[in-house]
């Protein structure tokens, strides 16, 4: 490394002032990874100015919660970025230096539950993991699920996104000895009222094993499972205590 580039990545550090908004260019390497953008609220030339600022560092950058409109002035500087229609992400990757690794799968109760289930899949995807999705399989047709039962018992952590009565929930850690991240989502009628139900029938849940995230979201199920993943490859040499 040159000088100058020393210079350059010494220079915003611990922080970069945009006036708006203080990125903390130092927490890759507090936390291992960097800091993500919560899109909603923000104008789209804040969100390009912020992207144009994180990317070009040595990991992907990840917008949540976002819009086409957003998206548009991030092209203007960063053209490789990525739009995900379902889960709103903007995404700017980062050259993929290791192998994914496996054990993360993502178990959605309905077709509607997609959106946080796709922005978990995707963050989980970008801490290097390589993640399984299931979708529609919520207790309204049990058979469903018990037919991806097998591919539920290899996991070595499980997030499962539900809406409405969250009932998938306690099934699912019924039938599996590994951790379960709960999603509660805002889909569902009138008195689910959008999203409460599903969180406090999970916060309620009988089966052990489950914790709960925010309503939603789908980002902060993802990054918990891949922090959870990684133990196993820390601790284990790339097994975990089952031996699988």
């Amino acid at each position: 490394m040159s000088v100058d580039t020393a210079l350059e990545h010494l220079r915003d550090l611990p922080y970069q002032d945009l006036d708006f908004a203080k990125l903390d260019h130092h927490r890759p390497l507090r936390t291992g990874w960097p800091e993500v953008v919560f899109g909603k609220g923000k104008t789209p030339e804040q969100v390009a100015q912020i992207v144009s600022a994180m990317k070009g560092r040595g990991h992907p950058v990840l917008v949540t919660k976002s819009d086409q409109e957003a998206y548009q002035a991030v092209l203007q500087d960063t053209p490789d970025a990525e739009y995900h229609e379902l889960s709103r992400a903007i995404v700017v990757r980062a050259p993929q230096t290791a192998l994914l690794k496996d054990g993360i799968t993502v178990v959605t109760a309905g077709t509607a539950d997609l959106p946080a289930a796709e922005e978990a899949v995707l963050t989980a995807t970008l801490m290097g993991n390589d993640v399984t999705l299931v979708s529609d399989v919520g207790v309204a047709g049990l058979h469903r699920l018990l037919d991806q039962l097998p591919a539920l018992q290899k996991a070595h952590v499980l997030v499962v996104v539900a809406g409405m009565d969250a009932a998938l929930v306690g099934v699912v850690s019924g039938l599996v000895s590994v951790p379960v991240i709960a999603v509660p989502t805002s889909t569902g009628y009138g008195a689910s009222f959008d999203g409460l139900a599903p969180l406090l029938s999970m916060l309620n849940s009988c089966a052990p094993g489950v914790s709960v995230v925010n309503i939603d979201n789908g980002f902060g199920a993802g990054h918990q499972a891949a922090l959870t993943n990684a133990i196993r490859f820390d601790t284990s040499g790339g097994e975990d205590s089952l031996g699988r």
